[in-house]
């Protein structure tokens, strides 16, 4: 006979397990299966907080650097390899075992299996027969492979680059979005020489292209290549290198020791035997879900990146969250659509909201005011470099819509933005406000004081 579950949870990612631990809050009792031996799927094992490790690293380096010019010198960085792996895997491990002690005082189960689904209210974990009143697919996405191209241990996906293997001398990057720039990032300030290889025509695709500018001239200034409007036609192979060529804005070939392929990610609806439950799966990967987390079978629920786009970690969690709560019997759904965005890149770029292209692209009449970061008195004590808070309004209502941020701890800053244009708030209410001096922050007040006229700082 078959063991019965209440709510089955596949996927142990954000978006799983924060669907698990807030259906055992909610009195549900639940199993939460992943096909890895640890909690956090791949935000915490692969990617998030492994890569966030990484940054840290490499931002320490940066920072270090242009000390001499303040009177203090530590000399040349000695790389450890090892330890630093070891660091980063250290913090990973921490993590997921914190989740699995979360778990245990949840009482929710926890299986390692490979979950598939044989009907709507039955599955498989690794050839065992399982019933559900209810499931959760929280199975998340995977890295875009490019077709024709060859295999080889040189040519790596954002997991493996995570891994740390080595410092190639020469990298080359086929991706300008978050995943890639990052992965500029750490490399670049590890010592390779690094090269960006980006289809679109700007780095960061859909950010604020001023914000952009500012983010692209600091990681050129940091001996990053990169070619944007520019297409790989072929990948060729050579005990010695790994050669793309180019086409579009570049013409020619990049010769590397590694290349890491980071040009999205395809999410992973067609691994569970989805369709054998009666749900459809695009070609993509995705599953639908309404803002519920409601499939078009009632007892099967989606979350997280098998819903399709912005595959992003707090979204998935968010999701999570309403799903189990729907599930318990509660009213809930996600009715936002403002999701902020983050490249950890040194400096980092954070955006929400409407940009001005959007806003065009949509036909709406916006405006937009901007404090460089050059006038901020925190930023420059602090060594920062070039940066800007630009913040887009509705000229009519003054209401906040949109934000994009760039330069140091962009991503933290951008969190009263986001929390302002949820709450409707207009730019007298961000002016108005008092900001610590000397801080950051400022910025975005004194953005809001520049298109009041009331600005003293500029």
């Amino acid at each position: 006979m078959a063991d019965q579950y209440d709510l089955l949870v596949i996927g142990a990612g954000p978006g799983g397990y924060a669907c698990a631990f807030r259906a055992a809050d909610l009195g549900l009792s639940v199993t939460l299966v992943d096909a890895r031996d640890r909690l956090g799927g791949v935000c915490l094992n692969e990617g998030c907080i492994p890569s966030k490790a990484l940054l840290h690293a490499a931002e320490i380096i940066r920072e270090a650097q242009p000390m001499a010019d303040w009177g203090i010198s530590f000399g040349k960085p000695k790389l450890d390899l090892d330890a630093l792996r070891a660091k980063k895997d250290e913090i990973v491990g921490h993590l997921t075992g914190g989740l699995t002690g979360l778990a245990g005082r949840r009482k929710v189960t926890t299986l390692q299996g490979k979950a598939t689904l044989t009907g709507p209210n039955s599955a498989e974990i690794d050839g065992t027969e399982i019933r559900f009143d209810k499931a959760v697919i929280a199975v998340g996405s995977a890295p875009v492979q490019l077709p024709g191209w060859p295999e080889d241990d040189r040519i790596w996906d954002s997991t493996s680059a995570l891994e740390l293997r080595d410092v190639p001398k020469t990298l080359a990057i086929v991706g300008g979005g978050i995943i890639g720039l990052e992965m500029a990032t750490v490399y670049s300030a590890l010592g390779a020489e690094v090269t960006v290889v980006e289809l679109a025509n700007q780095i960061a695709p859909g950010a604020d292209p001023q914000a952009v500018a500012i983010l692209r001239n600091a990681l050129e200034a940091e001996g990053i290549t990169i070619h944007t409007g520019t297409q790989v036609t072929e990948v060729a192979t050579t005990e010695a290198t790994v050669t793309l060529t180019c086409t579009g804005a570049f013409e020619g070939q990049i010769k590397a020791k590694a290349v890491i392929q980071s040009v999205g990610r395809r999410a992973n609806g067609d691994k569970v035997g989805a369709e054998a439950a009666g749900l459809s799966v695009s070609d993509r990967g995705v599953i639908e879900a309404d803002a519920t987390g409601a499939t078009d079978v009632p007892s099967i629920f989606a979350i997280g990146d098998v819903t399709g786009n912005p595959m992003l970690a707090h979204r998935a969690t968010h999701q999570g969250h309403i799903a189990a709560e729907v599930i318990a019997g509660h009213r809930a759904a996600l009715e936002t659509t403002l999701i902020p965005s983050v490249a950890y890149t040194s400096p980092e770029l954070a955006w929400v909201g409407l940009t001005e292209a959007q806003a065009k692209a949509e036909g709406r009449t916006v405006k937009a005011t901007s404090f460089p970061w050059a006038a901020s008195g925190r930023n420059l004590a602090s060594g920062g470099r070039d940066g800007l808070t630009k913040l887009v309004y509705d000229p009519a209502t003054n209401r906040l819509l949109g934000a994009s941020i760039v330069g140091r701890n962009a991503g933290e800053l951008l969190a009263e933005v986001t929390l302002a244009i949820e709450m409707g708030a207009r730019l007298d209410d961000i002016g108005l406000t008092i900001h610590a001096h000397p801080t950051l922050s400022e910025t975005i007040a004194f953005a809001a004081e520049r298109a009041l006229g009331a600005l003293t700082d500029l």
